[in-house]
């Protein structure tokens, strides 16, 4: 049993990670795929972003991090998986994932989207509040990895984050 688990990760959290290892525990292999997306205004760009999630999962030898351009259906295809996994917090985040799941069924029949409820300790995480959060000087290291921490510290003392 294998599956993708696909994200923007710009920043990566302790949510993203809470979800990667419950995903690990239960498949022999989980492909984090980090998307690269021209369209989104990312703080950090793709490579960094793979940095990063190789990082936080360097602990979990059945883990994978990829970076990809293109439809995740056609990742997945490419890769033989027939499984995307996506991390719900609230009804909202069901309705987008449902409509997105359906869209990606329509393209690849075979696919099938396991939605995972967040654990309660991350519900609030978002990773647009945690860049506010350490505009405004707060402490966030309770909320990412400390290497996210630490680079999300360096962009705001060069004033990148806006």
């Amino acid at each position: 049993m294998q599956a993708v688990f696909p994200g923007t990760f710009d920043p990566p959290t302790n949510g993203h990670l809470n979800l990667i290892e419950r995903a690990s525990k239960l498949l022999d292999r989980v492909m984090v795929v980090v998307s690269d997306n021209s369209q989104k205004n990312c703080l950090f760009n793709p490579s960094e972003r793979k940095i990063f999630m190789v990082e936080m999962t360097k602990h979990l030898a059945n883990v994978e991090v990829h970076v990809w351009s293109k439809l995740i259906v056609d990742f997945a295809r490419q890769h033989d998986i027939r499984m995307i996994i996506r991390g719900v917090r609230a009804f909202t985040d069901f309705g987008y994932e449902f409509e997105l799941s359906m869209i990606n069924k329509g393209i690849n029949p075979h696919i099938e989207t396991f939605l995972m409820p967040t654990d309660p300790r991350y519900f609030v995480l978002r990773s647009s509040a945690i860049k506010d959060l350490v505009r405004l000087d707060c402490d966030v290291s309770s909320m990412v990895p400390p290497v996210v921490e630490k680079a999300l510290k360096l962009k705001h003392s060069r004033g990148e984050l806006g």
